[in-house]
């Protein structure tokens, strides 16, 4: 009876190269675009006068977070209490968890992690419900848990929906011995339309009010309460509003992209077009570090090729595969061909439909990379990412732990 050993998908050798030793499909970071985009935004942020917390769960890669807490990083943002276990597992050693802390199972994730005294980690509340079931649990485990509270918008995600629903939220926090304000946390990302900006802009605003307001009335459990919101399209517009406001000079800014870290070829491509268009005083942005690289499986008809991935390897959900450049297979130094005239048009489970463009000559086996829309939804198809230098040797294999 013979044995297998399991083969982790994605996994390569140091010192192997792409098109010669990697068994594909795989998740390719590159070395130079992401340590690029990691001290462009701890540069960006540290310049408004905030700190970055960045959101972990777009890659889950532990080697990430510790790559960003080395530039600077005032801690790493996540959305879950497994998450937050698995970062801690990871050397992380403060969180903000930018969700609500629901059910006895995940609190009691929390509470085992808070027996190290070096733990920082705060989470949000909305409703009252939520501080009670808080204070009763974390007071029977002789702990004090940290909370922030969230504000939202009409129609948004989570977040007390007005600034009356705060206040009253704040004052049953300070009836909870087992519980301390810490701050006041918002996500702008939900906000959109022909006005999106002034009303990001309104609601950072209305965030340093209420901040503000929560601070005189003496409801904070810190002499430099946090305020926090932004995602990874409209980071410029908070740091701007929480700069104009001062809110750095009585409370602790701290900024959330993630998706910054690789970056992509679609959503937030186009953010960062945006953004640029805003601050004439950056110059260049941020870089797609994040591809996924694939063979050409089958030429069935003239002009038309099927792709060896699928959903189960890429992101679909805010735009297709962006078809980058075709390799040889086997041939070393790798020279990519254009092929970005190509288009993805549909992904099925393992295989992707792709047109094939006047011109360009494909053959079964031959390597297509292809760049991404939304990494969040790639990173976590994936068990380890490739870490490639210029040579497109891997360098690193960097685990997730979804």
């Amino acid at each position: 009876m013979s044995a297998f050993n399991a083969v982790e998908k994605g996994a390569a050798a140091v010192g192997a190269h792409l098109v010669r030793d990697v068994s594909l499909p795989a998740l390719v970071l590159h070395r130079d675009a992401l340590e690029h985009n990691i001290r462009w935004m701890q540069d960006f942020v540290g310049s408004s006068g905030a700190e970055l917390a960045p959101h972990g769960k777009t890659s889950m890669m532990p080697a990430l977070f510790q790559r960003q807490i080395a530039q600077g990083a005032w801690g790493i943002t996540l959305a879950t209490a497994v998450q937050t276990r698995a970062a801690y597992a990871g050397g992380v050693r403060r969180v903000l968890m930018a969700n609500q802390l629901v059910g006895a199972p995940n609190m009691a994730l929390i509470a085992d992690l808070l027996a190290d005294k070096d733990f920082d980690f705060h989470c949000m509340v909305d409703h009252p419900d939520n501080v009670a079931d808080l204070g009763l649990f974390f007071a029977a485990r002789g702990l004090r848990l940290n909370v922030m509270i969230e504000y939202g918008v009409v129609g948004g995600r989570c977040g007390c929906r007005s600034e009356q629903e705060v206040r009253e939220l704040a004052k049953a926090i300070k009836a909870q011995p087992a519980l301390a304000l810490t701050g006041i946390e918002g996500y702008e990302g939900v906000i959109h339309g022909e006005h999106a900006i002034s009303g990001i802009r309104d609601f950072a605003a209305s965030l340093v009010r209420l901040a503000v307001d929560l601070q005189d009335n003496g409801l904070f459990d810190l002499p430099k309460p946090i305020i926090t919101a932004s995602g990874s399209a409209w980071y410029d517009l908070i740091a701007e509003s929480f700069e104009q406001q001062n809110a750095a000079g009585r409370f602790l800014s701290v900024l959330r992209p993630g998706s910054y870290v690789a970056h992509d070829h679609g959503i937030y491509k186009q953010a960062q077009c945006c953004v640029l268009d805003r601050r004439s005083d950056l110059d260049e942005g941020l870089r797609p570090a994040l591809e996924v690289w694939a063979h050409v499986q089958s030429l069935p008809e003239p002009g038309f090729a099927v792709i060896a991935l699928g959903k189960r390897d890429v992101a679909y959900d805010a735009g297709l595969p962006v078809p980058l450049k075709r390799y040889k297979a086997g041939i070393v130094p790798a020279e990519g061909d254009d092929v970005s005239a190509c288009q993805v048009t549909a992904v099925m489970d393992q295989h992707a439909f792709m047109t094939v463009a006047p011109g360009v000559e494909l053959r079964i086996g031959d390597i297509v990379s292809f760049g991404t829309s939304h990494p969040c939804l790639t990173f976590d198809k994936w068990q380890v990412g490739c870490l490639v230098d210029e040579q497109l040797r891997v360098i690193e294999s960097l685990r997730t732990c979804f």
